[in-house]
């Protein structure tokens, strides 16, 4: 069972601090050699995109009976991974 309310809240702050940290990033890359640059700033509009569609898929899972919510919830947390792992893989590449 989803505590769909308190998921909410951890996932909220979750994608906050994310587009805070992505600006971030973002701001640092502008001072990079223009091919990484180039390369930041797609992975940064796909983490975009991914903050996008798991804020989507969140929403939906307050429409949704608890089993479809369950599946959803599987789904939002693949994304928060992969959000988690291309915010890494920028910050490293900004390090070099």
């Amino acid at each position: 069972m989803v505590d769909i309310d308190a998921y909410q809240k951890k996932l909220t702050a979750q994608l906050n601090e994310w587009k805070a940290q992505a600006d971030l990033l973002k701001a640092r890359a502008e001072g990079a050699g223009a091919d990484l640059q180039l390369e930041l700033n797609k992975q940064i509009e796909n983490l975009k995109g991914l903050q996008a569609d798991a804020q989507s898929k969140f929403e939906a899972m307050r429409n949704v009976g608890e089993d479809k919510a369950n599946e959803i919830k599987s789904m939002v947390d693949g994304m928060v991974g992969e959000i988690g792992s291309t915010l890494k893989s920028i910050g490293s590449r900004l390090k070099k």
